[in-house]
Formats: structure tokens, C-alpha cells, sequence
């Protein structure tokens, strides 16, 4: 193999995308006759074809570097692995389909400026899909079919979709990293990115991520919100696209299948005095953690602030767009009556509050989620009201603690 070659390639890589180099640097590579280009496992071992490095440009192989470890750094591979087990996945064709929409997810942020976009590049556009998307709502937007037939030779390894392959050295080989050594390296390179104004905008988010990783109560929030959903138009409709799986029963007859509704969700974010900015960006970022536990579809969230008025409902563009007015008391009763006075009414409203307000008299006519910012001691006094305590979350919310 020619090593030089490949070594000059990511040398060009990490000049082009500085912010990448200390990932780029850690990756390393193994020499391997068995992979089709270029792959990478969970390990952070990329594995090379020589065939492949001796006929592609030198830019070229440059991008295919950023491109290996872009899947690595954005956790494909462990989130791909979560989606499986969520959506009870299996199979070599449902992991070809998380390695085109983690493509998807990158590709947009690899190449221009000095890294020249390879003919088979995998981009959104080629299944009609809107760009700048995360993996998961890609892969809730296309199934394998005629738009896909052409990538099948597409294998960036299990680093990029989590099914191990054959050339896989596995975690007790060689020159692997462990898992606090990733873990170190993905956040050395979001530091990098701090400050610098040639990161583009995906690597920024996942920047921000990075500084905010996953916690135990994200889970337990994103889980409570699927629940809600799934209870709501699940087989509400019929559709004559996809055939019944009972039409094998009864040959020559065409019968429709179910098709769910998806639920819309409404987020009311406390806004009140007592709730602190720290608090307000974590209720940003819950945001974006709901628009993927309902499948991506911004479309069916929006967002309302209140402290003691409700203000108006805003769809979810961007998490970062939305505004959050308040400041006042706090009275998520009006919260509640804004959200369900808005038409179309809400199949699932979340609450995000630190809970000094009072509740709704009666439930709701849907299903409702509490995000409770938690409080070290019960307070005995309101904005309103010294001597008044405030009431807990009702029974019929589903209460979750963040934080």
C-alpha cells in the first residue's frame, strides 16, 4: 500500500479542516485487501484498501479521511445501535439504511473548500430529501427501494451503523482507543471548534452536543414522550400504498394497511423569574431532543413560552430560533389553556417548568409530560403568595426530573 499516499492525504485533510485534527490523528489505519475503499470501526481503526488509495486522488482521499471520521466523532455507530433497539431493527438492509442516512448527515459538512465532493457521494438530494437533517430523521423519511438501488456497494464499516464486519480486529485488538479515550477526543475537538468562523453550521450543533452529552434523565424524557405519542393515532387511517400484511391470506384480493397519524406536540417552557438561563438553554436543547423522539418531524412541534400569560405558539424551525418571553409570575394554567385553544389541538403537550406554578384543575384532553427542573428544597412561598407551597405535578402527568 502506499502508505505515503495515504498519509499525505491526511496531512492535506487536517490543513483543510484544522478543527478536525486531532480526530484525524487519532484514527488508525490498518491495511486490509477485504474493504471495498475505505471503513472505520467503533475502535477508531480505519481500515484501507491499497487498490482503492493507488486509484483515487490525493484531494479525494483527503475527503474520504473527514468523511470516516465524521461518522466516528457524530457516534453513528452507538446511535445507530440505540435506533435498532428502539424501532426493533435487524438485518444487514436496515443497516445499509443507517449508513446512507448517516451519510446523509455528513456529507453536507465534508467537502468544498479544498475538498472536491467524489461522483458517488452520497447527498440528501439524491433521495429527495431535505438537507442539514440528523441520521435518525433521515431514516425516518426513506425505506431501501429505486432511489438506493445504486449504493449497495456503500460500506463505511461498523464505525458508521454499529454491525460488525468481518475485518473487524474487535476490542481486543491492536491500536484501538478506549472508551474514555474517544470520549476525550470528541470533546478536544468541539473545544477546537469554539470561536472559529470557518466550522460549518452541523458541526456547530454537534459542538454544542458535545459539551452536553446525554444524560440518564434526556432518556427518560425522550422515552416519556414516545410513550405519549404512541398511544396517540396509532392505525387511526388507512393507505392503499403499502399492501396489508394479511393480503398473503387472501390471494388476487388487495387489502389497505393502517397507517398511524403522527401525533402533534405542543412544548410550553416555564419563562418565570425563577427559572434560571442555565435552565432556559437546557429547555432549548430538550426541544431538539423531542423533535427526534417523535420521529424529526418539526412540523408537528411548536413551542410557547409563559411565566403568568402564555404567548404565542411557535413551529420549531430551530431550536435556537425560538423565542422565550417571560419573567413574571408563574401560572401554567394559561399555558395550558393557549395550547389546547390552538387548532389544530395537540395530541401530546410537554411541560418544561421547575414546578412553583399552579395546574389545571382537570386533565387534559391529552397526554401530558412534565419536565421538572429539580428544586434542593421545597420552597415555602410563590411569586404571588408567600405562604402558599406549591402544588406537585397532578397524577395525570407523566413527571420526569432533568438534571
Amino acid at each position: 500500500m502506499d502508505v505515503e499516499k495515504l498519509y499525505a492525504a491526511r496531512l492535506y485533510a487536517a490543513t483543510v479542516r484544522p478543527y478536525l485534527a486531532t480526530a484525524l490523528f487519532a484514527l488508525h489505519p490498518v491495511e486490509s485487501r477485504r474493504v471495498p475503499t475505505m471503513a472505520v470501526d467503533r475502535h477508531w481503526r480505519c481500515y484501507v484498501s491499497p487498490a482503492f488509495v493507488a486509484a483515487t486522488p490525493l484531494e479525494e482521499l483527503a475527503g474520504v479521511w473527514v468523511h470516516e471520521v465524521s461518522h466516528l466523532l457524530r457516534d453513528h455507530h452507538g446511535r445507530g445501535d440505540r435506533y435498532a433497539a428502539r424501532h426493533h431493527l435487524s438485518g444487514p438492509g436496515e443497516r445499509l439504511r443507517m449508513n446512507i442516512a448517516a451519510d446523509c448527515e455528513i456529507n453536507d459538512d465534508v467537502y468544498g473548500d479544498g475538498l472536491p465532493q467524489p461522483a458517488d457521494a452520497v447527498r440528501p438530494e439524491l433521495l429527495q430529501l431535505p438537507s442539514d437533517l440528523l441520521m435518525e430523521e433521515y431514516l425516518g423519511r426513506f425505506r431501501l427501494g429505486p432511489y438506493t438501488q445504486g449504493l449497495v456497494w456503500l460500506d463505511c464499516g461498523s464505525g458508521a451503523d454499529g454491525r460488525d464486519r468481518e475485518w473487524d480486529l474487535g476490542p481486543d485488538g491492536a491500536c484501538g482507543l478506549s472508551d474514555q479515550e474517544r470520549d476525550a477526543v470528541r470533546f478536544r475537538v468541539a473545544q477546537g471548534m469554539t470561536g472559529r468562523g470557518d466550522v460549518p453550521e452541523g458541526w456547530r450543533r454537534w459542538a454544542q452536543q458535545a459539551f452536553h452529552p446525554p444524560q440518564p434523565w434526556r432518556e427518560l424524557l425522550g422515552a416519556a414522550v414516545r410513550a405519549a405519542a404512541s398511544a396517540v393515532g396509532s392505525g387511526d387511517d388507512y393507505v392503499w400504498g403499502r399492501p396489508s400484511r394479511r393480503a398473503a391470506s387472501l390471494p388476487g384480493v388487495v387489502l389497505p394497511s393502517l397507517r398511524r397519524t403522527p401525533p402533534r406536540v405542543r412544548v410550553i417552557i416555564d419563562t418565570s423569574g425563577s427559572v434560571s438561563d442555565a435552565e432556559l438553554g437546557s429547555a432549548l436543547l430538550e426541544v431538539a431532543a423531542i423533535a427526534r423522539a417523535v420521529g424529526g418531524r418539526r412540523d408537528l412541534v411548536s413551542v410557547l413560552s409563559c411565566d403568568a400569560a402564555a404567548g404565542v405558539a411557535h413551529p420549531l424551525c430551530r431550536a435556537e430560533s425560538i423565542p422565550l418571553i417571560g419573567g413574571g409570575g408563574t401560572d401554567l394554567r394559561e399555558g395550558f389553556a393557549q395550547a389546547l385553544r390552538t387548532n389544530p389541538r395537540p395530541d401530546v403537550v410537554v411541560v418544561l417548568t421547575d414546578g412553583q406554578t399552579p395546574w389545571p384543575s382537570a386533565k387534559p384532553p391529552c397526554r401530558t409530560v412534565v419536565g421538572l427542573f429539580p428544586r434542593s428544597t421545597a420552597p415555602a412561598w410563590d411569586e404571588d403568595d408567600p405562604d402558599r407551597v406549591p402544588d406537585t405535578p397532578p397524577d395525570w402527568a407523566k413527571v420526569v426530573t432533568i438534571g
